[in-house]
């Protein structure tokens, strides 16, 4: 009977997966060890590049958030002044000088948003009071626990 061909690889061509038969289960378990510290470093290496690139992309965004606010805010600020300005216009009828006119229609437009800014101030103030700040259903979890481990002991 012919013998079976033989494997093209070799044993210095082996291929990493494969088991040596003479290997000693001490030495499987290093090389377990090894390759399970080789995939964890590997992943944390992927870890810390994702969190990078996050971190790099919320702070892109953030940094076009706060643009966009201070263009907001001084679009806010010059509306506010046309608003105060329209105002004024409607003490010129009052004999008043124009100085004087200016003034009073800043003045109004200034009330105007202070009122209206400690009425929201005082509605979520009051919002706020009616909320409860220690977590209900964790401390009853935390009751019933201690009252199981007391009738346990």
């Amino acid at each position: 009977m012919a013998a079976a061909p033989r494997s093209s690889l070799t044993k210095t061509t082996q291929m990493p997966n494969e088991l040596n038969n003479n290997e000693s289960l001490p030495t499987l378990f290093s090389r377990l060890g090894d390759d399970v510290m080789q995939l964890f470093n590997s992943q944390l290496a992927l870890f810390k590049v994702e969190i990078r690139e996050e971190a790099s992309a919320y702070a892109r965004g953030i940094t076009m958030i706060a643009v966009g606010a201070v263009i907001a805010v001084i679009g806010f600020a010059l509306l506010n002044v046309a608003i105060a300005f329209g105002v004024s216009t409607l003490f010129a009828g009052a004999n008043f000088s124009q100085p004087a006119s200016y003034a009073l229609g800043f003045v109004v437009t200034g009330a105007f948003y202070v009122l209206v800014g400690a009425i929201i101030a005082m509605l979520m103030k009051n919002r706020l009071a009616k909320q409860q700040l220690v977590p209900q259903r964790t401390v009853d979890e935390l009751r019933k626990d201690k009252q199981w481990l007391k009738n346990e002991l």
